[in-house]
């Protein structure tokens, strides 16, 4: 394998588009993925992250620009993927298993029905991801420590980012979003958002490009009543400005 020729340097980039629309776009994904951990100082040298893989295009996106970051000496962590299965109606089991392992990618993956306590517990008509995202990061952590990482690495993106902020301000009133960095209530473990920097649109377009799997994510069923927030981008003196819109739904 060579370094910057144009060639792939991880399973994970196999078959890699050789545009120089691909290839610029590569390149800026990777660039602001390290300014990210630069800038929020996510690197402890010799330290062992658990990577969140939902199937995705965010979280391919991730795991593909870590390694990509690690192969170049500029990520000295250990990185282990992980994915929790937790037992959605539809959820194609067999997929992420089958990618990392084709990706040579060590990887976890592991099975916990929250689905059904979600069901059980969350009143008709509300929206299930409340409490099946407090579920599924209590079995995140759990894992982190059986594995022995220092941190739990997820994909959320600038977008992610910016619209959370919003919702927040708009439904809760309140100033809050999602930090690039924290420390779990335990004190024990770091949260990572690498992605921080990095818009959707080129998340989108990246996990396209290299095809990998994705897998829906709305298997659950519960979308509908989900406040619903759309971004729009434009110019002003050179500098782009985000719009975002925030409608609650009918579900809310």
């Amino acid at each position: 394998m060579v370094r910057d020729d144009g060639t792939d340097i991880h399973p994970l980039f196999d078959g890699a588009p050789s545009t120089t629309e691909f290839k610029k776009l590569r390149k800026r994904v990777v660039r602001e993925t390290r300014d990210a951990i630069e800038h929020f100082g996510m690197i402890e040298r010799g330290a062992r992250w658990l990577v969140c893989l939902s199937g995705g295009k965010d979280s391919y996106t991730l795991l593909a620009v870590l390694h990509e970051l690690k192969w170049r000496g500029l990520l000295p962590v250990d990185i282990l993927a992980c994915n929790l299965d937790q037992g959605q109606p539809g959820f194609p089991a067999t997929v992420l298993p089958g990618f990392l392992e084709r990706m040579q990618v060590p990887h976890r993956i592991e099975y916990q029905d929250t689905y059904s306590i979600v069901v059980d517990k969350v009143p008709r008509g509300r929206t299930y991801c409340a409490l099946c995202s407090r579920l599924r990061r209590g079995n995140l952590y759990r894992i982190a420590r059986e594995e022995g990482c220092s941190a739990v690495v997820l994909g959320h993106h600038r977008d992610d980012i910016l619209e959370t902020f919003f919702m927040n301000l708009f439904h809760g009133s309140r100033l809050a979003t999602m930090p690039p960095k924290l420390v779990n209530e335990e004190g024990d473990l770091f949260v990572y958002r690498p992605l921080a920097f990095v818009a959707e649109a080129d998340c989108d377009r990246f996990a396209r490009a290299m095809r990998y799997p994705i897998i829906p994510c709305d298997l659950c069923g519960s979308r509908d009543g989900l406040h619903v927030s759309r971004s729009k981008h434009f110019w002003i003196s050179g500098r782009q400005i985000t719009r975002v819109v925030v409608k609650r739904c009918s579900g809310h």
